[in-house]
């Protein structure tokens, strides 16, 4: 198969990890037989230094020209003060609108032998295997208008949060269908006690849900279900929510599994492009220590053979080989220390490596 992605390592930590998950990804084209082009871009913090753009034209037109995209991740203190639309995340958000990238899947599950890098018990982690699905391109981050203004003398910031039932619909059929193929149940977190925006939420995913007979559907409010995803993780199969209340329930989520740094994620479309990242952010303070750990973006990679390019083998390869080092005790930084499965402190360098090693049949 002839593939071509489109490569944007970012800023901080990203470059290193997306340089791991490009080792990945070359091993796979070996021993599969692809034909596969990375196309390499600037993007974040880096592109504003150099262009003045968080995502340059030449990086947008890369990424229309290619299959998927692999984003390593981008911002950092350096550009905390820079104007909203100046801002490295405002390279996320056009991505994600410009190519209508509607869908986030942000799986969450607990290896076991990672569970006392959590700082929840082991019992109640044990088993945890769930999906967030978070509405993308809606909500509080896209409304208008967005600004600051001054009334009466006073500044004020304005935030809109608005959603269309059509937008709510996609997304809703999105999650259904995946619990089809899991566990059949879908949670729908909103807060329709107190917003407009949650009680259509509500009101349309009730609707749909009536095209999954097989798909047992409960609503939770967003305060109750991040309580819960703390103390009864288990009790979840999908998640559905919307834009802002899913990008803090995912970070919550990641935090449980031991670290973020094991946590990927898939943008999806209603068309084949898509994006795939990790949802961790670019960790300034251990950049270029080589201590970062890259497995998230390596699951990254696997999601995009999974879901851009339907290479099922190829995908769970990845998603095996990431299971052996774990299961053998090869661990970076941020879940060696106190864990008492750790048999060997490895770089992130050292990290890649292993995971193409298992991949080409080693142990």
């Amino acid at each position: 198969m002839k593939l071509k992605i489109a490569v944007l390592p970012g800023d901080g930590i990203g470059p290193e990890v997306v340089k791991q998950a490009i080792k990945v990804i070359k091993t796979i084209e070996k021993k599969y037989g692809h034909n596969i082009e990375l196309l390499e871009g600037i993007v974040g913090g880096e592109a504003i230094d150099k262009y003045g753009d968080p995502l340059p034209d030449e990086t947008w037109k890369l990424c229309e020209e290619s299959d998927a995209i692999l984003l390593g991740a981008v911002g950092g203190p350096k550009w905390d003060n820079l104007p909203g639309e100046k801002r490295p995340e405002k390279a996320l958000l056009k991505l994600r609108g410009g190519f209508n990238l509607f869908a986030n899947i942000r799986p969450i599950k607990v290896f076991e032998k990672l569970s006392f890098s959590s700082t929840i018990k082991p019992e109640v982690l044990k088993g945890v295997d769930f999906v967030i699905v978070r509405e993308l391109t809606g909500g509080l981050y896209f409304g208008k208008p967005k600004e600051i203004r001054v009334e009466n003398g006073e500044e004020m910031a304005i935030d809109t949060m608005t959603y269309k039932a059509s937008e709510i619909r996609r997304i809703a059929h999105v999650a259904f269908k995946m619990a089809q193929k899991r566990n059949k149940k879908v949670t729908s977190v909103d807060k329709a006690n107190i917003l407009e925006c949650s009680r259509l939420w509500r009101k349309i995913v009730d609707e749909v849900s009536k095209e999954y007979k097989d798909v047992n559907l409960e609503h939770m409010y967003v305060d109750n279900c991040a309580m819960q995803i703390v103390r009864n993780p288990k009790q979840f199969d999908v998640i559905l929510t919307e834009n802002t209340f899913g990008d803090i329930l995912s970070d919550e989520a990641a935090v449980i599994t031991g670290s973020i740094g094991m946590l990927p994620s898939a943008s999806l479309g209603e068309g084949t492009k898509s994006l795939y990242e990790p949802i961790h952010g670019t960790a300034p303070d251990i950049a270029g220590k080589n201590i970062a750990n890259p497995l998230a973006t390596i699951l990254s990679v696997a999601m995009m053979f999974r879901y851009s390019f339907d290479l099922e083998k190829e995908a769970k390869d990845i998603e095996n080989a990431v299971d052996r080092v774990i299961d053998i005790g090869y661990f970076t930084q941020d879940l060696f220390i106190g864990n008492p499965y750790a048999k060997q402190l490895v770089s992130t360098e050292e990290m890649g490596d292993l995971v193409c090693k298992i991949i080409e049949g080693g142990a």
